[in-house]
């Protein structure tokens, strides 16, 4: 049974730029053969949850200032519009049209490049209560079962206000707070991440949560925690990857 999965997706320059967590998802994408994906990232907030049941989701380029070798980068994986449908009926979520925004498509693009494993975007509801998103995650936990893999796309620490040149040295108000969630993670201390907001650092690593978010649905659709993957771009942000097995 695939695992689920939390992805720190940093910036979509991942999409394109050789490195550590780059090539880390091309090696984990090349071990994973799932028959679809569900994948809920920062980068889709809302209030209501919503499912897109797109049957060709559009490679949405939801950010700026970038290269334009960036904006040409298409992922036209399809969608699965009865899998939405489902979902929506199981989640109680609301049907919408909805491509692919770059938490999803930048990360996918690098484990699946060949874009032929069909992906569902379901929102993520960021005034939800920490335990109501674990609720999701427990609710998306039968699909690892059939041989879809469910996904978290975020990351770890994301404080863009405090963004460094990469190479820069990793300041130490990132580890103080990466270490408390592998410490928790690890040792099973679930309960632990519904109360996040008060590890050391906390804020400071996000002074918004919706990055942080994904993580709990992705704990909630899975087991056993396992980091796979840990290292640190731009000075601050954490290119973490968890499995729950």
């Amino acid at each position: 049974m695939l695992p689920s999965l939390f992805i720190s997706h940093g910036s979509p320059m991942l999409a394109l730029t050789p490195g550590p967590a780059h090539d880390f998802l091309r090696e984990l994408g090349a071990g994973l053969s799932p028959k679809a994906i569900v994948v809920v990232s920062a980068h889709w907030a809302s209030e209501r949850l919503l499912v897109s049941v797109s049957q060709r989701p559009e490679t949405i380029h939801d950010f700026g200032g970038f290269p334009r070798e960036l904006y040409e980068c298409q992922y036209p994986a399809p969608g699965d519009p009865e899998l939405a449908l489902r979902l929506a009926r199981t989640l109680n979520a609301v049907p919408v049209e909805r491509g692919l925004d770059h938490g999803a498509w930048v990360p996918l693009s690098l484990m699946f490049p060949a874009a032929d494993v069909p992906v569902v975007s379901l929102s993520l509801p960021v005034t939800w209560s920490n335990q109501a998103l674990v609720e999701i995650g427990a609710t998306l936990a039968v699909l690892r079962s059939e041989g879809m893999l469910v996904i978290g796309s975020g990351s770890l620490t994301h404080n863009l206000s405090e963004i460094q040149v990469q190479g820069a040295p990793t300041p130490a108000w990132v580890g103080e707070f990466t270490d408390w969630v592998h410490g928790k993670l690890t040792s099973g201390e679930r309960d632990a991440l519904l109360a996040w907001e008060t590890a050391p650092q906390a804020r400071r690593n996000h002074p918004t949560p919706e990055h942080f978010q994904p993580l709990l649905v992705a704990l909630g659709a899975g087991g056993e925690a396992s980091r796979l993957h840990h290292s640190v771009e731009h000075g601050v942000l954490a290119m973490d990857v968890y499995a729950f097995a």
